[in-house]
C-alpha cells in the first residue's frame, strides 16, 4: 500500500475509535477491538497515540478510555465558528452595504485572531486577514477588540508567550504601548487601528460576547484611513461597528448584567 494510503487507513481507524467512544461513556481496548473487529494491539496503539494528542484520556473504570478534553475543545471551536458566522452574517452585510468597506469577523485561536468571514470592500483590497488568515492579538482592530476583553490573567500569559511583533512603523512596539491601547478599548468599547497593520489603512473593531458573557469574536471594518478614521465618517463607522457587535452578541444569547 502506498504511504498516503497507509496514512488514510490509520486516520480511518482512529476516526472509528473516536466514534465508538463518542457512543459510549468509556471502553477498554478489548471492547473496542471486538466492536471494530481490529486486533487489540492495533487498537491499543491507536489509543496511545490519540491520548498523546489529548483526543482520548483514561476513563473511570480500570483500563478504559473516553473522549479527551482536547477533542471537546476543538468541537466547541467548530460549533462557535458556525454559530458566530450565522449570527453575524446579516449584520456584516448591512455594514458592508452602508460603508462599502471590507468587513471582517475574527475569533481567537490560541494567541492569534483568525478571520472566519470577510466581505470585500469596493474601494481597496487589503491583503491582510484573508479568509482563514490570522494576526497576533495585539495587531489590528478586530484582534485587539478580542484581546482587550479577555482576562488580565490571559494578558499575562500572552505577553509572557508572544513577542510584540510589528508590521509597520505605526505598530505598537512594547507591552506598555499595547496595554495602553487595550485600556482605551476597554474604556470606549471598541478598538482602533491606524496604520499598525498596513500603512495608510485604518480599522475599527468591537467585541462579540456569547451567552456566558465571554468574548467570543470581534467584528471590524477596514479601509483607507481617510475613509474610516477621519471626520465626518469616523463616528458613523464606530456606531455601525459597535451597534453591529451588540446585535450579534444578543443573537448569541448575551445579556449584559
Amino acid at each position: 500500500m502506498a504511504r498516503g494510503g497507509r496514512a488514510m487507513n490509520v486516520l480511518t481507524k482512529a476516526g472509528r475509535v473516536l466514534s465508538q467512544l463518542g457512543e459510549s461513556s468509556d471502553l477498554t481496548a478489548r471492547e473496542l477491538s471486538i466492536r471494530l473487529r481490529e486486533p487489540r494491539p492495533t487498537v491499543h496503539r491507536l489509543l496511545q497515540e490519540l491520548a498523546v494528542l489529548g483526543f482520548v484520556e483514561r476513563g473511570p473504570r480500570r483500563g478504559t478510555y473516553r473522549l479527551g478534553l482536547e477533542l471537546f475543545r476543538l468541537g466547541s471551536l467548530a460549533a462557535l465558528r458556525i454559530d458566530v458566522r450565522d449570527a453575524a452574517k446579516a449584520v456584516m452585510e448591512e455594514i458592508h452595504q452602508a460603508l462599502e468597506e471590507t468587513v471582517y469577523l475574527v475569533i481567537r485561536r490560541q494567541h492569534e485572531a483568525v478571520c472566519i468571514d470577510r466581505i470585500e470592500g469596493l474601494h481597496i483590497r487589503s491583503m491582510y486577514l484573508q479568509l482563514g488568515g490570522s494576526l497576533p492579538l495585539h495587531l489590528g482592530a478586530g484582534p485587539r477588540a478580542v484581546l482587550a476583553f479577555l482576562s488580565h490573567a490571559y494578558w499575562d500569559e500572552y505577553f509572557a508567550t508572544v513577542e510584540v511583533t510589528t508590521l509597520t512603523p505605526q505598530s505598537p512596539t512594547t507591552k506598555a504601548e499595547v496595554l495602553e491601547l487595550l485600556g482605551d478599548t476597554l474604556r470606549t468599547g471598541y478598538a482602533v487601528s491606524d496604520g499598525d497593520v498596513t500603512v495608510g489603512m485604518g480599522s475599527v473593531g468591537a467585541p462579540i460576547f456569547d451567552s456566558t458573557g465571554q468574548v467570543a469574536a470581534a467584528i471590524s471594518v477596514g479601509g483607507l484611513t481617510a475613509l474610516i478614521l477621519e471626520d465626518p465618517r469616523r463616528d458613523h463607522v464606530i456606531e455601525l461597528v459597535t451597534g453591529g457587535a451588540r446585535r450579534i452578541s444578543e443573537a448569541m444569547g448575551y445579556r449584559p448584567s
